[in-house]
């Protein structure tokens, strides 16, 4: 088994495929209309969907906003340079919303981007996590 895909519902599927491919420098994998369901699916990555978990973009026509709720906290992306990483989002249009630094009572040094539907993405410094989720971890973004 392997995970395939995390869903997240947009309110304006232009404005999150702009940040998750121009801005976080994934790559627009496949985009399909649903005429009848009146919903489009948009699949975005860094690799091809066979071989990399990748996030589903589920835009139903004409609802623009969710409420995001308390219970979802936010996608992971394992980074090379997280300084580098998060001057490049800002220099994108990108909104930082939490500066590199040490998470508190760790070591581990992340950041937070949010996306235009108030999605938190962090951002994890390669190298820096816990040696159970170093293990883990089987790859490393780059936004270039």
């Amino acid at each position: 088994m392997r995970m395939l895909h995390t869903m997240l519902r947009v309110g304006n599927l232009e404005e999150s495929l702009n940040f998750y491919c121009r801005v976080l420098g994934m790559k627009l994998l496949r985009q399909k209309d649903y005429p009848d369901g009146k919903f489009t699916l948009a699949f975005v990555g860094y690799g091809d969907e066979s071989d990399h978990t990748v996030l589903e973009l589920t835009y139903n026509w004409g609802v623009e906003e969710y409420n995001l709720g308390d219970a979802y906290g936010h996608i992971a992306i394992g980074v090379d340079d997280i300084y580098a990483t998060c001057e490049e989002i800002k220099a994108r249009g990108g909104k930082v919303v939490r500066e590199p630094g040490p998470m508190k009572h760790g070591s581990t040094v992340i950041a937070f981007v949010q996306d235009p539907s108030g999605y938190k993405v962090e951002l994890i410094q390669s190298g820096t996590q816990g040696a159970a989720q170093k293990s883990a971890t089987t790859g490393v973004a780059s936004l270039k």
